[in-house]
């Protein structure tokens, strides 16, 4: 009974870790796999790799969060199974409302909902998580806000990421010894800048690794028949990397709507931005969403490069004094070379609509997921364990 009970509980760890690796391999790789920088097979190796990396080191302090700081007593593994349950659920609705899904959240409310049922939720825990919850967004609203108004200006007239035709690295075989060199077409510039692409791809994985594996592997941690944790992390890391080299192909193709249809410049901004968020708040044990960081610091870099014609004082307080600001500045592109506008003046070229992402009705879309989707975890959990007590 055990055995099978543990082998469903392997198999919707299985499921979730495949949803996840397909939602965050899209997110961490489709602004390089668009940009031509990367193949897609490649990104999803990569992904794998440090997706590991990330929830063998930094995610085992999320890990001991979800197994043994939400709730005050060992997750059974009848509730584990079911607590995943309610995971690839809430990942479920997310995706029927064509938003990216919040996992982590949608994880905690379900334990929340277990501990909920048995008297043995820990408030002042899940109260520190759910103010970081509700902090992070300012965060990443504010950092961008600072990127988009006095950074990513100035760095884009100075930077232009290349992408010639022809291979970056080739082999040099007139010596004794193949050696490395640059492709025919591959400048030094081109070259540095896609080193610096890619890694910024690497570390939004590693990110997304600490933040996500133990979404999939936590609820089947401890208790007498639950497995092992660096086993529960292997067993992730592989679901999350299937997910990677399957469904996420077309999420690498189709994330534009959050980070593609931006220049590769911002973009790469975004993903530093957000991933050190994750990263920073995964390391002190607070489950949170990259998601969440990532839309949020997009956002503020919207808002920063809409506002660069207006000070500081009147973005803030909407005296504006008829001057037009244009939403979606994110979007517009300078020339390398050319100097940037100071603040408070107007820009020189009309700046592009930032689709969906700077449209109010989007940001409310998403705000709302990141309350609904573990408000109905905790619900529909809470009321399982209630009814069937014996599971727990």
């Amino acid at each position: 009974m055990i055995e099978t009970l543990l082998a469903v509980g392997i198999v919707a760890s299985l499921f979730v870790g495949f949803n996840i690796g397909g939602s965050s391999t899209g997110i961490a790789w489709g602004p390089p796999v668009g940009a031509g920088t990367i193949g897609k097979t490649a990104a999803a190796a990569l992904m794998t790799l440090f997706v590991f990396l990330g929830g063998w080191t930094v995610g085992r302090n999320v890990m001991d969060t979800l197994s043994e700081g939400i709730v005050t007593t060992d997750l059974s593994l009848s509730g584990g199974v079911a607590v995943l349950f309610f995971i690839g659920l809430g990942i479920l609705i997310a995706n029927l409302f064509g938003v990216p899904v919040p996992t982590s959240m949608t994880t905690v409310g379900a334990i929340a909902g277990f501990g909920l049922a048995t008297g043995t939720l820990n408030y002042e825990t899940v109260t520190q998580i759910i103010t970081w919850w509700i902090v992070t967004p300012i965060i990443g609203f504010w950092v961008g806000g600072v990127i988009g108004r006095y950074v990513y200006t100035e760095v884009n007239q100075r930077v232009e990421i290349e992408s010639s035709d022809g291979p970056l690295v080739t082999l040099d075989r007139t010596g004794a010894v193949p050696r490395p060199t640059l492709g025919p077409n591959t400048t030094t510039s081109e070259f540095g800048s896609t080193l610096v692409v890619l890694a910024i791809g690497c570390y939004m994985s590693f990110s997304a690794g600490a933040s996500n594996v133990p979404n999939a592997a936590a609820p089947l941690v401890g208790g007498a028949a639950g497995l092992p944790e660096n086993l529960a992390i292997v067993v992730a890391t592989l679901a999350i990397g299937v997910g990677g080299f399957t469904i996420a192909r077309r999420t690498m193709e189709s994330v534009g709507g959050e980070l593609s249809d931006i220049p590769l410049l911002a973009a790469l901004f975004v993903m530093a931005t957000a991933s050190t968020i994750t990263t920073a708040l995964s390391a002190i044990g607070i489950p949170i969403s990259l998601v969440m960081a990532t839309v949020m610091t997009i956002v503020g870099i919207g808002w920063g490069r809409a506002t660069r014609p207006i000070t500081f004082r009147e973005a803030v307080s909407r005296d504006t004094k008829h001057k037009e600001i244009a939403a979606g500045a994110i979007t517009a592109e300078g020339m390398a070379g050319e100097p940037a506008e100071p603040i408070g003046a107007a820009e020189p070229e009309p700046v592009l609509n930032a689709g969906d992402l700077f449209n109010p009705r989007a940001i409310i879309k998403y705000v709302s997921m990141w309350i609904i989707g573990p408000s109905v975890s905790t619900i529909l959990a809470y009321g399982f364990f209630v009814l069937v007590p014996g599971i727990a």
